[in-house]
């Protein structure tokens, strides 16, 4: 047995147990009553910890760096994909959806003006109407009817667009009647059907045109929407792209300077893949953007100007038709005291805006093929409005018959209706021009975009597998 010695310290456990024992651990000493126990650590701080210790080490820094470097990589092609996915849909709408909405549009207010203006002119003609002005009537309100099918199909239900469609489905029929009235009481010779055909003149003016302007404008809205979504540069997806590959470069150089080896195989790979979808996102949209931006300022606006001139000369025919049916039954008062027919006056507004949105429209033009139409319907109004000038002329001389001969007469007669269909005739041409023109570049926009949402994630999913392998391979020589 083992004495103490005096002065001298008691053996441990360990010194006093025999070989082979167990030896039972050593407790914590209990915490003094009365004061509170330590705060027990979270597991973020914990695992932060974990984390600086191991970024302390070689390995554990290049895992940090692999891990960094796959996340860039991962953010860049999530967010290109994310940012290019909605241009190009917006691309996509503006050639497919909003501009042939918005031309659709036109073509309504246009049939819709055009009806009126063969209803006008059938009038004119007496009990028995031309064939061709009835036909051209009922193909102008058929096109009419088909084409507020068609823009209820493209549209939201509930939306403005859909309620002003709903407006004019309801006062179409009533429309029709209207011009029924004033064919039958035209054919028995009532005076009465020239007020129903003022009437009907006064529903299209006053309600119907106004509300498919209104469709119009709603529709180019959209259109411009579309055009604003589809453009901006992706700069998101640019950033991440240049941050990505400047953190790929860092890590190349320190591999280089801490191994002298000048080639990381899977960081070379993560850098060109990175590189590519980086070149391609900027030269891709940038190519897109120019496509779109041309069919806008080479053709939508080019487009909107001569559809503002169509229609300024639909309702000019109009109103000059109606100065006959109504002889001076509609007048207004100017400030000097003067009375003046109320629609010799709507014609001369409308032969104003014509001649302006031709002057915008030949402006716009940029090639020869959409400007000669241009040109040869602004030559045309000029004469419209010489003929026009003779036939009021007449009218004031009490010659009525000449006058509507040099309205509705016929080609020997030199009639102002020539002129109008000559001026349409001119600007529909300038139009299916304009058209392809915007089908065309809008195309080359978007398809500048197609298949680069795709080829970023797919880039972006073998950079960051190049990185990790990259690391990976660094990593390997320290087992």
């Amino acid at each position: 047995m083992t004495h103490l010695r005096q002065g001298g310290t008691p053996p441990s456990a360990t010194q006093i147990a025999p070989p082979g024992a167990t030896v039972p651990a050593a407790r914590p000493s209990p915490v003094p009553a009365g004061l509170p126990a330590p705060p027990r650590r979270t597991a973020f701080a914990e695992g932060a910890d974990r984390l600086r210790a191991a970024a302390a080490t070689e390995p554990g820094r290049l895992r940090v760096i692999g891990a960094v470097l796959a996340l860039l990589v991962v953010a860049f092609g999530a967010v290109t994909a994310w940012q290019t996915a909605g241009r190009s849909a917006a691309a996509d709408d503006v050639l497919h959806r909003s501009q042939p909405l918005s031309a659709g549009a036109a073509d309504i207010y246009r049939s819709l003006a055009d009806a009126n203006t063969a209803a006008s002119s059938g009038f004119l003609s007496g009990g028995q109407e031309p064939a061709a002005t009835t036909e051209r009537y009922e193909n102008d309100i058929r096109a009419a009817a088909a084409g507020l099918v068609a823009a209820a199909a493209g549209t939201e239900s509930g939306s403005p667009a859909a309620k002003t469609i709903t407006t004019l489905n309801k006062l179409l029929p009533e429309y029709k009647g209207l011009i029924e009235r004033a064919r039958a009481n035209n054919r028995q010779g009532f005076p009465v059907g020239g007020a129903y055909l003022r009437a009907a003149d006064e529903l299209m003016q006053q309600r119907m045109l106004p509300a498919a302007q209104d469709l119009y404008t709603a529709e180019n809205q959209r259109l411009r929407s579309d055009y604003a979504d589809a453009t901006p540069y992706p700069w998101f997806a640019l950033a991440l792209g240049v941050l990505a590959l400047a953190a790929l470069g860092r890590a190349q150089r320190r591999h280089y300077r801490r191994t002298n080896r000048v080639f990381n195989r899977g960081l070379v790979a993560a850098t060109v893949c990175t590189a590519v979808a980086l070149l391609w996102l900027a030269v891709g949209h940038s190519v897109a953007r120019a496509g779109l931006n041309s069919s806008y300022d080479g053709a939508v606006r080019s487009l909107n100007a001569l559809q503002d001139a169509r229609i300024a000369s639909l309702n000019a025919r109009g109103n000059e038709n109606l100065t006959l049916v109504s002889r001076g039954a509609e007048t207004r008062q100017l400030p000097d005291g003067t009375v003046e027919d109320a629609y010799d006056y709507a014609f001369q507004q409308d032969m104003k805006t014509l001649s302006e949105g031709l002057t915008r429209a030949r402006a716009l033009a940029d090639d020869p093929a959409g400007e000669e139409p241009v040109k040869a319907a602004a030559a045309r109004t000029t004469e419209w409005q010489q003929r026009h000038k003779q036939a009021r002329t007449a009218d004031d001389n009490g010659d009525y018959q000449a006058a509507l001969d040099k309205i509705i007469g016929t080609g020997k007669d030199k009639p102002t209706g020539e002129s109008f269909d000559a001026v349409d005739a001119h600007l529909a041409k300038a139009l299916t021009h304009e058209e392809s023109q915007f089908r065309r570049a809008a195309g080359d926009g978007r398809d500048a975009l197609s298949g680069l949402p795709l080829g970023a994630a797919i880039l972006a999913v073998l950079g960051a597998s190049g990185a990790v392998l990259g690391i990976g391979r660094r990593l390997s020589e320290y087992r």
